[in-house]
């Protein structure tokens, strides 16, 4: 008996070592398999994540952080993006909608605004005050053009989805906000408003910080051309519907597809006390809003009027426009450019 229990223990000794031994393997190629996915798992690049948003922001800026994709490789290069018909998963919708200007809280004289600042504001009295400048029309810079978030582009094809190959921001100057911005100074500069235009990278490779390193650049050109009096920060929207679906903001112009255009113009208000004079930009935005709307109409969307400063306290001439959004397409922004650079010409004309 006492054998027959002695070999009974040994068996089940045996049995326990083995079951441990196997659990122990086992888990040994479960760890690398994970360790061997987690190697191979593509990282986010610097310019498609932006990892903080900045303060300040336009209000309407709503490129969520979760939700931004890995750029392609010839994004990380630097090169082209990749075209978000063409290759990748579907990750998205891409919804085409339409802001009126003529459902805005204020309005007065084809001047439409948004009035988020919580300050009283009377458009007639904007529209009427003067001007603190005027437009010389000399060899000496007049306008410079510049972006604070250069990086930000556009879809490359009109589409009604989205992949994982496509990303929000990109160097490439012919689809980034400099490509825009080249059309606007073309224009004012063929009606012979000397423009500069600077297409520093303020928003890479770092993203936050980009409003700081704007002010410095603007600093910089107000130090070195005085003559200087108008500052057009030109950037584009992002606007979300549900948890992954993109918005392009479009409207007709004599048949063709154009990018909707915002001016999102900070003020002294709330939080805000380093913009003392920003009524004087104030004047200049519904000025060239009034433009917009007599020779476009419904290309521009009602003037947003925040508690914020982005950088437009630097000069009494600053004004923030925005060019559609990322779900629109580097065409409809580059038509879009075209009419407000027209605008723009006609309405510092106006002020010689």
């Amino acid at each position: 008996m006492q054998n027959k229990s002695g070999i009974a223990r040994l068996v089940g000794v045996f049995l326990i070592c083995t079951v441990l031994l196997g659990y122990n393997i086992y888990g040994m190629v479960l760890n690398g398999t994970v360790e061997s996915v987690a190697a191979t798992t593509p990282q986010v690049s610097d310019i498609s994540a932006e990892s903080e948003v900045e303060t300040p922001e336009p209000e309407t800026k709503s490129e969520p952080i979760q939700d931004s994709t890995p750029a392609s490789s010839a994004e990380q290069s630097g090169g082209e993006s990749v075209a978000a018909s063409t290759s990748g998963n579907v990750k998205g919708k891409i919804i085409s909608n339409f802001i009126s200007p003529y459902k805005a809280g204020l309005s007065y004289d084809k001047v439409f605004v948004k009035n988020s600042s919580g300050l009283e504001i009377d458009i007639k009295s904007f529209l009427e005050a003067p001007l603190s400048f005027k437009i010389q029309k000399s060899d000496a810079p007049e306008v410079l053009i510049m972006h604070t978030h250069t990086t930000e582009t556009y879809m490359t094809e009109d589409t009604d989805c989205y992949t994982d190959a496509f990303s929000p921001r990109t160097r490439d100057s012919e689809k980034n906000m400099v490509s825009v911005g080249n059309i606007v100074a073309d224009k004012l500069n063929a009606a012979g408003i000397k423009t500069l235009h600077d297409t520093t990278e303020h928003d890479y490779p770092k993203y936050t910080g980009s409003y700081t390193r704007a002010a410095k650049t603007i600093n910089g050109y107000l130090k070195k051309y005085p003559s200087i009096k108008i500052v057009l920060d030109l950037h584009r929207d992002a606007v979300a519907s549900g948890e992954s679906d993109k918005v392009k903001l479009v409207t007709e112009i004599d048949g063709k597809k154009a990018a909707q255009v915002m001016l999102v113009m900070g003020s002294q208000s709330g939080s805000v006390t380093n913009f003392p004079d920003w009524q004087e930009n104030f004047k200049l935005a519904v000025r060239l809003q009034k433009v917009l709307e007599t020779n476009y109409p419904t290309l521009a969307r009602p003037i947003s009027l925040t508690s914020n400063n982005y950088n437009e306290s630097l000069t009494k001439g600053s004004l923030l426009i925005e060019f559609g959004t990322d779900a629109n397409t580097v065409e409809e922004a580059h038509y879009s450019a075209q009419m407000v650079g027209d605008a723009l010409a006609e309405l510092m004309n106006s002020i010689t």
